[in-house]
Order: structure tokens, then sequence, then C-alpha cells
């Protein structure tokens, strides 16, 4: 799995000189990231496909679905703003789980791993 954090150096920079922040994610965790380091953001979820691409391996995957996010986000922001794109993926195997379609696969997955 591939997370990042808001480190407080991030967060002491922002506070000297504030700046509209966009998170382009619906994760209330991320959010709760974000509003724990005490910075103020607008939250901007977007819709792209998040398929991995024939071949892509999970790394490179989770960097361009967060940079599409972060992009698609960013799209009609007047002014300055920092956008942050964020993205998660479990690998099993060195295969990538995608999100469960029903309650089934989602026990199935959970199974897989225990």
């Amino acid at each position: 799995m591939i997370e990042f954090g808001v480190s407080s150096k991030f967060a002491k920079l922002y506070r000297k000189r504030p700046m509209k922040l966009i998170l382009a994610s619906a994760s209330p965790r991320r959010g709760d990231i974000l509003e724990s380091a005490g910075i103020p953001f607008e939250r901007r979820a977007t819709e792209i496909d998040e398929s991995p691409l024939p071949g892509e391996s999970p790394e490179s995957c989770v960097i361009r679905l967060a940079e599409e996010k972060a992009w698609e986000a960013a799209r009609g922001v007047a002014g300055d703003a920092i956008v942050v794109g964020a993205d998660t993926t479990v690998v099993v195997d060195g295969e990538m789980l995608a999100k469960p379609a029903n309650e089934q696969e989602a026990r199935q997955m959970l199974r897989s791993l225990s």
C-alpha cells in the first residue's frame, strides 16, 4: 500500500503563507489527516476511471490516478491554490485489488488479506 501523510514541515509552511488547499478526494480519512494538522481545505471529489492500464504496475497506477485526480480537481480553480491528489491500492500476491462490487466480493477480499 502506498500512501502519504501531511508532514509537519508542510503544515508550518502553510501557516506562514496560507493558500487555498484543494483535496481531490472523497476519502474521509484524507480529510481527517488535514483537519488534524489544522489545515483548512476545500474538498473536490473527482469522477475518473480508476482502472489500471494494461501492464501497469501498482506503483505507476497509484501515481497516475493521483495525478489525474489532482488535474481534474484543479480545473476552474481561480487564483493560487495547492491541489492534492491521492490514491491507494491494495496488492496481494502481485495483484491489485479493485473496489469490491458487492458484499460477497468484499468478504472474499478480506479473506485473502487475512
